[in-house]
């Protein structure tokens, strides 16, 4: 028998619980042994729930009782989280987390810990919730060279422009539906400002070249400019709009972005629609291997942290984590990244702005969803970030442009 902790009983805590309970014995079967709870630390009491009899409000409880061997962290945050993640590695007990901003900044460094006490830091559920995409990359993926990693990797997000495209709402009518389905937060700003995505495709970076590479190098912009008008032009092209998270290693070096991009039906990510995330990966030997289901939730989530509870309990007093470097990798500037754009322009004199935007962009197709506006759209040329934003610049210049009310990244 294996006794465990886990820490917080909020959404995936519970949900850990549950799934610990309902599938008890397959999941004994899987370890090969006996998992038993022996203390849930939480803050509160729940004194009319069976979960209360293994409360306890102080870490140190499951610090210091050596018969604890897996902890799992489910409280989120950094603080008091990393504390307490390797203070429990530096006692020897295996640990496994669903916590995407404690495996991004800290990752690396845990890892280390874990390895040199031969014991494991599991991370399964930070990135894909229920979607397994970490252990294929530890376990099955090793003999690829793993040259890009791209994904829809927040459900919220994926859902809101799901809505947008299909019911032809605005974003915060969207947004108030997601808020109140339980999809978005009261605040949603890790959501749509692409905080959250952000930091799950800097934990697969890492992995997939490993060093560690740092969520706040990552360029991040979310879906909060994304209108009406957008998402007609989109759909008038025969387009989607996804935001996704990309990391690619070049001849030049490594880049990461976080943006949302207009993709074609060809693009498998086109078809990932509502709450559902998916993760593209990209090998030299192996070609394209998708990854695809719930990306959040609380049983798909607590599923990912019991599957780790199961391999932590295997493999205890042996290390099987393939660590990532401490050392930092400085990945390449945005500005010197190659784009597309899709670009729309607000004008006073329709002949005019075509001519302009012919001058400076060189020849291009007018899309236009209402000729009884004074706007239409076009799609650039392949260019670097810097050079496409120059360009803009001198177009917002000539005085028959009024505006470029908005600008997305192209996939070609």
């Amino acid at each position: 028998m294996t006794e465990i902790a886990v820490l917080g009983y909020g959404t995936v805590g519970s949900g850990v619980y549950e799934v610990l309970n309902t599938n008890r014995e397959s999941i004994n079967k899987n370890a090969d042994e006996e998992i038993r709870i022996k203390y849930v630390l939480d803050l509160r009491d729940f004194p009319n729930e069976p979960v209360q009899k293994y409360i306890v409000h102080d870490f140190n409880i499951i610090l210091n009782d050596d018969d604890v061997k897996v902890i799992a962290e489910v409280m989120g945050g950094v603080e008091p989280a990393y504390t307490f993640v390797k203070s429990a590695l530096l006692k020897g007990k295996s640990v496994v987390t669903s916590n995407k901003e404690l495996v991004a900044k800290h990752g690396a460094e845990l890892l280390k810990v874990a390895k040199e006490n031969n014991i494991n830091f599991l991370f399964e559920a930070s990135v894909g919730g229920g979607i397994p995409i970490i252990r294929p990359l530890n376990q099955s993926l090793t003999a690829d060279e793993i040259y890009e990693i791209t994904g829809i990797l927040n459900g919220t997000t994926n859902y809101m422009l799901t809505k947008m495209t299909k019911e032809g709402l605005d974003y915060d009518e969207i947004l108030k539906d997601a808020q109140n389905k339980g999809y978005a937060e009261r605040n949603p700003a890790a959501d749509v400002e692409g905080f959250d995505t952000c930091r799950k495709i800097a934990i697969l970076a890492s992995l997939a070249v490993g060093k560690q590479v740092d969520f706040e190098d990552i360029y991040t912009e979310g879906i909060t400019n994304i209108n009406k008008i957008d998402i007609d032009y989109i759909k008038k092209m025969g387009k989607s709009v996804k935001l996704l998270a990309t990391s690619k290693v070049t001849d030049n070096g490594v880049w990461a972005r976080v943006s949302p991009v207009i993709i074609g039906d060809e693009n498998p990510l086109s078809m990932v629609n509502d709450v559902f995330n998916a993760i593209l990966i990209k090998g030299n030997v192996i070609g394209d291997v998708m990854f695809y289901g719930k990306g959040a939730g609380k049983l798909p989530t607590a599923s990912a942290v019991v599957a780790d509870i199961v391999d932590a309990v295997k493999h205890l007093g042996r290390n099987i984590m393939t660590s990532w470097s401490t050392e930092k990798l400085d990945i390449l500037d945005i500005d010197n990244i190659d784009v597309s754009k899709f670009i729309r322009v607000e004008y006073n004199d329709k002949e005019q702005a075509v001519s302009a935007v012919k001058e400076i962009f060189g020849d291009f197709n007018i899309i236009e969803i209402n000729t009884a506006c004074s706007e239409f759209a076009f799609i650039s040329e392949t260019e670097t970030e810097k050079m496409i934003n120059e360009k803009i610049d001198k177009l917002l210049n000539k005085e028959c442009i009024v505006n470029i009310p908005n600008t997305i990244r192209v996939e070609k």
